[in-house]
């Protein structure tokens, strides 16, 4: 049955996912499908729209962090391949480890950083959720240097102005992103 779930979310089918849960109320939701790199149906989920990042989130038996085989927690999964709106959700819930490096010691930032994602990162930054600038991985490079080494010079700016004034370019990117007050709510889902 975990296998079924595991597809079913990879596949999108929100409501066969729906109807699993309500037959299956104690199924594994952190099964670990080891023909997919150890992905759990949550990672799985980050290549999607969100809705069933957000469906997965409310299951009772959820584990935010369980990382796969290469040490890689759904979030940092959604930093290195999601969507910006995936990465969200996952920094709207305060289970999150937003800095869990994977077992080479890249972090969710580096890889985000490296890739180019403004988007996530400027969503990290509104939401207030810690970010380690300073963590690296095996070759000792920050997110900073990533984004520089790969001529993303967009994200560059953003982590160096970070960097230097956390509070005022927190500020500047929520105003950016036409947020005002506590429009990021950090959601606390029962465990």
């Amino acid at each position: 049955m975990e296998e079924h779930l595991w597809n079913a979310v990879r596949d999108g089918r929100m409501d066969e996912i729906k109807e699993i849960f309500k037959s299956s109320p104690t199924i594994n939701v952190n099964w670990k499908n080891d023909k997919v790199h150890g992905y759990t149906a949550l990672h799985a989920a980050c290549n999607g729209d969100g809705s069933l990042i957000a469906l997965l989130l409310a299951h009772p038996g959820i584990d935010v962090n369980q990382k796969s085989s290469g040490g890689e927690t759904p979030f940092l999964y959604a930093c290195e391949y999601g969507t910006a709106a995936c990465v969200l959700l996952l920094l709207e819930d305060s289970r999150v480890l937003v800095n869990e490096p994977e077992k080479n010691g890249f972090t969710p930032l580096y890889w985000a950083a490296h890739w180019g994602r403004l988007d996530t990162i400027r969503w990290w930054i509104a939401s207030g959720r810690e970010m380690d600038l300073g963590q690296t991985g095996k070759g000792k490079t920050d997110a900073i240097e990533a984004a520089t080494k790969e001529q993303k010079t967009e994200v560059v700016s953003l982590l160096v102005r970070f960097k230097e004034n956390e509070v005022h370019t927190r500020e500047l990117v929520r105003k950016e992103l036409h947020l005002t007050g506590e429009c990021l709510i950090i959601f606390h889902y029962p465990r």
